[in-house]
């Protein structure tokens, strides 16, 4: 069998690699074909009687590989053209999943070299020549790149498949997803006194699945609350998540309460944001009867007439539609459909006192045992009634120019639906 995955590690200490990507599930990944590793050592490439790898720092300091016996080891293994050149050094993007990734797929159709520095490191010409990428595994200092060199070889190999044995066992461990992984117990049901948690012992799927989500959100928001910025915490609610778009009362121009006119252009739009993002229903409250039986009778086409069989990817977004007389109304559907009150969380584009963060929402709506509604306005905006009623007020979106904050809304319902629920 080919391998469809091809890895060359550049070492000067050949043997602290080779016996590690022999053992374990990288040996039997490697035994099968499913992987390629190759280990090129630095010395095959040099001249003299000594083999000479490194010299001296110009400029005083320690010793640094040299760019020439360097540069010979990496053509061996494959040309410019064909190769991708990684470099582990604490100057490097911190390694994470995404990173992987991507190289595991640069890997299919390159040959991907890793490059292990000693001593001081390499010498930058050789880095400016020939290197595509440099990663570190943390801020600190190791006496060469074979460890970090070997952790992407492992990380990498988890992806290929069949070189893990379940599957599904990627998918589930830390940051694939974007969240920490959750807790693993085995024998004994008990331990020196501690026992495992009552609902990995009962038999129910659905009893575990749940315990395990909600014992990793909680991990990650305790341990590693920075990367719930990146996750998709959809699969994490314990309910459903919805989106309202509301008519009234909302502000016009001049800052009073006041009702709009619903547009096509938002119907479309943001139902099919809501069908990509997986949120269970997309409410469109207004109070006058004319504007919602006109809302029914644009998804009916796309649901039921001409328009469902000419495009059925906007009918299933257009089912996601409904409307409701008011805010109150809408409410109460969401309730009596999840069994529990909304967490409703208000958007705005001014500043509001005791605002939250998007990513400080995030967390809360880990944390509640609530359906997730997110509410936002039309015309200028939400009214101060709705604000103050909502369970948060998520602070306005920023972007680079912060003078300015002027998006549809259709724009906003985007922004706002991928940093909670976008997948990478």
């Amino acid at each position: 069998m080919k391998s469809s995955v091809k890895i060359s590690v550049i070492t000067a200490f050949p043997e602290l690699v080779k016996g590690f990507v022999s053992s374990s599930v990288l040996g039997r990944g490697i035994a099968s074909g499913k992987l390629e590793v190759s280990v090129v050592d630095i010395r095959d490439y040099t001249s003299g009687a000594y083999r000479q790898i490194d010299d001296y720092s110009f400029g005083g300091g320690g010793m640094v590989l040299m760019p020439g016996s360097l540069e010979s080891a990496l053509e061996s293994v494959a040309c410019r053209e064909g190769r991708c050149v990684a470099y582990p050094t604490p100057q490097g993007i911190p390694l994470h999943q995404e990173l992987v990734e991507d190289l595991y797929r640069v890997s299919m159709t390159k040959r991907l070299a890793i490059v292990c520095g000693h001593y001081e490191g390499v010498d930058e010409r050789f880095v400016e020549r020939n290197v595509d990428v440099e990663f570190s595994i943390g801020d600190f200092v190791l006496t060469g790149g074979e460890l970090p060199a070997i952790a992407l070889v492992d990380a990498i190999s988890r992806l290929v498949k069949g070189v893990v044995g379940r599957e599904r066992a990627v998918e589930e461990d830390s940051f694939f997803s974007g969240m920490l992984d959750h807790p693993h117990y085995t024998r004994p049901a008990n331990f020196k006194g501690s026992a495992v948690p009552e609902a990995l012992l009962g038999g129910s799927h659905a009893a575990i699945d749940s315990f395990r989500k909600e014992e990793a959100a909680r991990r990650t928001i305790s341990r590693r609350p920075d990367i719930i910025a990146r996750a998709d915490i959809m699969p994490y609610l314990k309910k459903g998540a919805y989106v309202v778009l509301l008519h009234h009362p909302v502000l016009d121009r001049n800052g009073q309460k006041s009702t709009t006119a619903i547009t096509g252009m938002d119907l479309h739009d943001i139902s099919r944001a809501c069908r990509t993002y997986g949120v269970k229903k997309y409410l469109i409250v207004t109070p006058l009867a004319p504007q919602r039986e006109m809302v029914k009778k644009i998804a009916a086409h796309w649901i039921a007439g001409y328009g469902a069989g000419f495009n059925p990817d906007r009918k299933e977004a257009m089912e996601l539609i409904k409307t409701c007389a008011s805010l109150d109304g809408a409410l109460k559907w969401i309730e009596e459909r999840e069994k529990a009150s909304p967490f409703t969380v208000a958007t705005t584009a001014k500043p509001w006192s005791g605002g939250l963060n998007w990513t400080g929402v995030k967390r809360r709506l880990l944390e509640v045992s609530n359906p997730a509604v997110f509410i936002f306005g039309t015309g200028s905006g939400l009214h101060e009634e709705v604000l103050s009623r909502s369970s948060v007020v998520m602070r306005p979106i920023s972007g680079g120019n912060r003078d300015y904050n002027h998006l549809s809304v259709r724009s906003a319902v985007g922004i706002v639906l991928d940093r909670f629920f976008g997948f990478r």
